[in-house]
């Protein structure tokens, strides 16, 4: 993903000196919604280094590939190498229950849990120059998955605190 282009930079600076408007990318003051950030993730007796790896070896159809997705070194390898390995048949009908479990693992963790209580009722949105158009969205198109998924998160969290 690498340099974040100058168009998505300015729309990091207008989020964080707004603090009602929509948080629209995972970048600067709002990194830690990334599911890149590290993060130790207990997910099927194996321990992860980020919500990104455990997704990724979750999608795998063997353990062995399931382990060696784990000890990448980043989330942005575990994913280039998941891509790469065999995928579970069922993948696409589990992956956004996974991607949830995942996320409440994390997000029940302080000091993520706090952090995402604070974002108030801002709309959460996965923007990406990347083209993803499931998990979040590109240039306003897109059907904003994980943004959904952490506002429902966020959502239960207050009901239970």
């Amino acid at each position: 993903m690498g340099t974040i282009p100058d168009f998505y930079a300015d729309r990091v600076r207008e989020q964080e000196a707004d603090p009602t408007s929509p948080i629209t990318l995972f970048r600067g003051q709002y990194h830690w919604l990334s599911n890149m950030t590290p993060v130790v993730i207990l997910y099927h007796d194996i321990a992860y280094a980020s919500v990104e790896h455990a997704y990724m070896a979750s999608r795998c159809h063997h353990p062995s590939d399931q382990l060696l997705v784990a000890s990448a070194p980043d989330g942005g390898r575990a994913k280039r190498l998941a891509k790469e390995l065999p995928r579970r048949s069922d993948w696409e009908e589990i992956k956004l229950s996974v991607m949830q479990d995942l996320l409440r693992l994390k997000f029940t963790q302080d000091p993520f849990k706090t952090a995402l209580l604070q974002t108030g009722t801002r709309e959460l949105i996965e923007g990406n120059w990347w083209r993803d158009t499931f998990w979040g969205s590109y240039f306003g198109t897109g059907e904003n998955h994980l943004g959904r998924l952490l506002m429902s998160i966020r959502s239960e969290l207050r009901g239970s605190t």
